[in-house]
């Protein structure tokens, strides 16, 4: 027997009413009446030539005809449901732009930056995620991302965003009490760390201060603790140029009259070799180099 399109209200009706075992809860759920759900039924075991349904005093239950249909269409009507889910989250995503960054660059960087490219593209919304695990781009994974590096990894496309230096910050008060007049005076400082492939011993030997032994008294895993571990007082942060830049424009955080060291990485634009962008996320792409190039 074929399956008509008449069918699937009757059958949609059955469904609701074998999973509630109650002819007015399935109502309330497809928006019916009670005894439109019980017309419903009465048609669809009229045309089948079976009782689907015990009625007694207390309500309805299946008959063993009844749970035979209902196992098959609770499962049809179910993978239905899943696919025009799945259609509508694929439309859905075509508007949506997946993207894998730092979280320290997001916070200082890409977030003052953001409100330009919402008004520009209304239409386009973003996903951003920060975790500290480097994310791999399968399937259903990240458009692009923002990686801090060389500019080359494998399988991936890289463009070039910024470069940055580094440099010693404290907050106001700490400096106007440290007495700082050159590069060695920081080793007789407690200096804040991160977990970045440069650091202080790499601009010691930048600044021509060698064989220095210094103190790391505090160490985080992203650049954002360390500035704020800084602006608290808490002692000197090697700072990142684009990563400083909100802390030292409200004041939380001051240079140090000491030498600023050229970083060996930059930041690049990254997503698979393999694989076009969509249109969303080169929108996205063409926007995040024409800010990063105007600084």
């Amino acid at each position: 027997m074929a399956l008509r399109a008449d069918w699937l209200p009757a059958l949609t009706a059955f469904e609701s009413a074998a999973r509630h075992q109650n002819f007015a809860h399935a109502a309330e759920e497809l928006h019916l009446t009670a005894s439109a759900v019980s017309h419903h039924v009465r048609k669809l075991e009229s045309r089948l030539g079976v009782a689907l349904f015990q009625r007694h005093a207390r309500g309805v239950s299946l008959t063993a005809e009844g749970r035979q249909l209902a196992d098959a269409a609770g499962t049809a009507l179910a993978d239905v449901d899943g696919v025009l889910r799945s259609l509508r989250g694929a439309r859905d995503d075509e508007g949506r732009v997946r993207i894998t960054t730092l979280h320290s660059l997001t916070y200082t960087w890409l977030l003052p930056r953001l409100p330009a490219f919402t008004q520009a593209h209304p239409g386009i919304a973003l996903s951003v995620d920060t975790e500290i695990a480097l994310t791999r781009f399968d399937d259903g994974g990240p458009d692009l991302g923002i990686r801090h590096g060389p500019g080359h990894w494998p399988g991936l496309t890289a463009h070039f965003l910024m470069d940055e230096a580094l440099f010693p910050v404290t907050s106001p008060e700490y400096a106007a009490a440290a007495g700082i007049g050159g590069a060695a005076d920081l080793t007789r400082h407690p200096l804040i760390a991160d977990h970045a492939r440069q650091g202080w011993h790499d601009w010691f030997r930048a600044a021509h201060v060698h064989g220095a032994k210094f103190e790391e008294r505090y160490t985080f895993s992203d650049t954002t603790d360390a500035m704020k571990a800084a602006a608290a007082g808490l002692g000197i942060a090697l700072a990142r140029s684009w990563i400083a830049v909100p802390y030292l424009q409200g004041g939380e955080l001051v240079r140090l009259p000491v030498p600023s060291m050229p970083a060996r990485w930059g930041y690049y634009a990254v997503y698979p070799a393999h694989r076009r962008l969509r249109p969303a996320a080169q929108v996205f792409l063409d926007w995040l180099l024409d800010t990063a190039r105007d600084g």
